[in-house]
């Protein structure tokens, strides 16, 4: 005769994150040893709670999961503050990272996110819903989040 498991033996209860998270960017990397190559996988991640905390990390694992579990808590250790001032920036910024530069514009009240690819994301996860941004130079997605930091940390 078979036994009824108790409900309250196995309750699987999600906790609420305090942090949102999206990945950027996956890549497959492989070092040179004498028996052939190493593969490991490099995430990039960035995390924001939509109020004005924003941060990003870059690290490596042997699997994918690894990956993004240890650039969540590189991305947690980097953590800035946002000032918002009606859903958008304070004022224009522009930063330059190695190649890749970015300028963001605050906007008005009701103009939207107007920005593409990585600076996309960070405004998003930073709670910034009015702002037009652009990419100029290279397209280098993680030299891309570093220039936005540094712009972002021009604000601070």
């Amino acid at each position: 005769m078979l036994k009824k498991r108790k409900k309250d033996s196995f309750n699987p209860v999600r906790e609420e994150r305090e942090f949102e998270q999206k990945l950027i960017d996956l890549r497959r990397v492989t070092r040179i040893v004498a028996g052939g190559k190493r593969l490991r996988f490099r995430a990039t991640v960035v995390i924001g709670d939509k109020k004005g905390q924003i941060g990003f990390g870059v690290d490596k694992g042997i699997d994918v999961s690894e990956a993004i579990m240890k650039a969540t808590r590189q991305a947690k250790k980097n953590i800035i503050r946002v000032p918002l001032k009606k859903e958008t920036i304070p004022w224009q910024v522009r930063a330059k990272y190695k190649a890749c530069e970015v300028l963001i514009k605050p906007a008005s009240v009701g103009h939207g996110l107007v920005a593409g690819g990585v600076i996309r994301v960070a405004m998003q996860l930073a709670g910034v819903n009015n702002v037009t941004a652009k990419i100029l130079g290279a397209k280098n997605k993680i030299n891309n989040i570093k220039a936005t930091f540094k712009a972002l940390e021009q604000l601070i």
